[in-house]
C-alpha cells in the first residue's frame, strides 16, 4: 500500500469513544464523499470510499451513533482506477435527512430545507471533536505522499466555502494551510515536513508519524552528507588551484633570477612548495622549521606571487 492508505489504515483503528467524537468523525467524511440522492421524493445519503477498513469504520460509527443500519455496496472501481469502491447507502427509511441535518449538512431557512456549506461550528466547539472531524476529513478526501519523494498533505473539498472552513480548522492548531484551486474543485494542502508532521499527530497516526519522521532523518543526513562532499570537494579545487598558481610564479622566479634571490623567509616558503606541491596551506605550514602560522604562510605565498607579476611586467 501507499503511504497515504498506511496513514488511512491506521487511522481508521482509532475508535471515536466520546458520543461528540463520534458525531464530528461522521459529519467531516460526510462533508468529504457524501452525496444527496432523491429516493421516491425523499432524501438518501450515499458516502463512497477505496478503502475497506474506512467503510467498515463508518458503518460502524453510524450504527453506533444513529443506530443506523447502512447497506454496504461493493463494485469494481472506473476503468481508469484501481480496485473497488465502497458505496455506503443510507435510505430514507434510515433516518439519512435526520443524518444530514444533525452533521450540519442540511439546513432549514424559512421553512425549507437547503444544503449548507462549510463546517456547522457546533460540531467542533472542543478540541477533541476538532481531532475527530479533521480525521474525518483526511479519511473522506485526504493524501499524503510518501516522504521518500516529497513533502504534500493535501484534502480536496468541493467547494471554496468549505475548503476555507477546511483551513480555518487547521489553522486552529496553529498551522499554516493553503488553497489552491483545481479544476472545478479546491485543496487545502501542507508542504512543509514540520506542518505536516504535526498534523499526523494531531489526526492520531503516530506509527505514520514515527515512519515519516524517519525518513526525514535519512533525507536530511544525506543531504548534509552531499553539502559536506561538494563543500570539500570546491575546497580541494581551491587548493589545488592556488598551489598551481603558486608553483607558475616559483618557477618564473626560477627561471628569470633564481631562488637565490628571493628574502629567506621567502626562499623557505618556495622550497616548501616545490617539495610538496600537493600539500594544503595549513600542511605546509606544520611543515616549515619552526613551524609557521597558516596566516603567515599565505603571506609569504602572496609575496612571492607579486614578485612573480613584477616580473611577468617587465618582459
Amino acid at each position: 500500500m501507499s503511504f497515504s492508505q498506511d496513514t488511512k489504515q491506521e487511522l481508521t483503528r482509532i475508535d471515536p469513544e466520546k458520543k461528540c467524537c463520534q458525531l464530528a468523525e461522521i459529519a467531516g467524511f460526510l462533508r468529504m464523499c457524501g452525496s444527496i440522492s432523491l429516493m421516491g421524493g425523499r432524501m438518501g445519503v450515499r458516502l463512497t470510499t477505496d478503502s475497506p477498513a474506512t467503510a467498515r469504520l463508518f458503518v460502524r460509527l453510524l450504527k453506533s451513533y444513529f443506530d443506523a443500519k447502512v447497506n454496504l455496496n461493493v463494485e469494481e472501481a472506473a476503468p481508469l482506477k484501481r480496485g473497488r469502491e465502497y458505496h455506503l447507502i443510507i435510505t430514507p427509511e434510515m433516518n439519512a435527512e435526520m443524518i444530514l441535518r444533525e452533521t450540519g449538512i442540511l439546513g432549514v431557512k424559512e421553512g425549507l430545507n437547503y444544503i449548507a456549506d462549510g463546517i456547522k461550528s457546533d460540531l467542533i466547539r472542543k478540541k477533541c471533536c476538532k481531532k475527530a472531524y479533521l480525521r474525518g476529513v483526511f479519511l473522506g478526501g485526504g493524501t499524503i505522499s510518501a516522504p521518500q519523494k516529497g513533502y504534500h498533505l493535501e484534502l480536496t473539498c468541493s467547494s471554496e466555502y468549505l475548503a476555507a472552513d477546511v483551513r480555518k480548522l487547521i489553522h486552529s492548531f496553529g498551522l499554516n494551510a493553503r488553497i489552491s484551486q483545481r479544476r472545478e474543485q479546491f485543496v487545502v494542502y501542507l508542504k512543509d515536513s514540520e506542518q505536516i508532521s504535526d498534523l499526523l499527530n494531531i489526526l492520531g497516526a503516530h506509527g505514520q508519524l514515527l515512519a515519516f519522521e524517519n525518513v526525514k532523518i535519512v533525507k536530511e543526513m544525506r543531504n548534509k552528507t552531499n553539502r559536506i562532499m561538494n563543500c570539500e570537494s570546491a575546497n580541494l579545487d581551491k587548493t589545488v588551484n592556488a598551489a598551481g598558481r603558486q608553483l607558475a610564479c616559483i618557477r618564473k622566479i626560477q627561471s628569470v633570477t633564481g631562488l637565490q634571490s628571493l628574502p629567506p623567509r621567502l626562499l623557505e616558503a618556495a622550497q616548501l612548495r616545490l617539495a610538496h606541491p600537493e600539500a594544503t596551506l595549513a600542511e605546509l605550514a606544520e611543515l616549515a622549521e619552526p613551524p609557521l602560522a597558516k596566516s603567515g604562510l599565505n603571506h609569504r605565498l602572496k609575496k612571492i606571487e607579486e614578485m612573480a607579476e613584477k616580473l611577468h611586467e617587465t618582459e
